[in-house]
């Protein structure tokens, strides 16, 4: 298994120290080596990333600010001369938090993590069902897609109604949206994707599932019929 990846650091010799280390792993592959965010966030139009080493303290953009306007994040190992960030990389589901100087020990730890992660993700159809991880509570969990009923924002993160259970994710709409399978699922108000699956009845003001009703914006009742007959 080989990852694909990218270097992000502003500090020329900081950003060679990872690259050497990276080219020397035989379980990673260097795509391309970033000095700016603004760089990185147009390189990966381009480019299939698995994981990026990212420094935090960068101009215009930071490491933070980065992920925040990617829709589809790759793994991440942030890289930074500073410990007060771990917190925050921890929220932003970091793989792993890389304080510089990196020793080659240290480095490897955290490629295995990475390398483990992939493995985790890549299997997304099993026997047992179609699903997704979510990071919720500090523990990675599988969910089955089949029992997601609806999907609600809650400011800087979304709750994942289950047939069983809520989970709280740290996450936007826009980004969870775009790790649900396509057709399956629709947002039918800038508050809440659902389930097509799982809708009961709906008028033109709101969307039932169960004893639940979900508030459908006007724009989106044809869409919804539409997706409705295709499902």
């Amino acid at each position: 298994m080989t990852l694909n990846c990218v270097v992000v650091d502003d500090s020329a010799i900081q950003r060679l120290s990872i690259v050497k280390l990276v080219e020397n792993h035989p379980s990673l592959n260097l795509i391309a080596e970033y000095s700016s965010a603004l760089e990185t966030k147009n390189g990966l139009n381009t480019h299939q990333v698995d994981l990026i080493f990212l420094d935090i303290e960068m101009p215009v953009l930071n490491g933070f600010e980065l992920l925040d306007v990617l829709n589809n994040k790759p793994q991440i190992i942030f890289v930074t001369g500073k410990t007060e960030y771990a917190f925050k990389a921890f929220n932003y589901d970091a793989t792993d938090y890389l304080h510089k100087p990196i020793t080659r020990e240290r480095f490897n730890t955290s490629v295995d993590k990475a390398l483990e992660q992939h493995r985790l993700t890549q299997d997304f159809k099993e026997e047992d069902g179609e699903h997704i991880f979510v990071k919720s509570n500090l523990k990675k969990r599988k969910v089955y897609i089949k029992d997601i009923k609806w999907i609600e924002a809650l400011g800087d993160y979304v709750k994942l109604v289950t047939e069983e259970n809520s989970l709280v994710v740290l996450s936007t709409m826009k980004a969870f949206e775009a790790e649900l399978p396509e057709g399956k699922f629709l947002r039918i108000h800038k508050s809440y994707i659902v389930n097509l699956d799982k809708i009961d009845r709906f008028n033109s003001k709101n969307v039932e599932v169960g004893a639940y009703e979900i508030p459908l914006s006007r724009n989106k009742k044809t869409q919804l019929v539409d997706a409705l007959n295709n499902i």
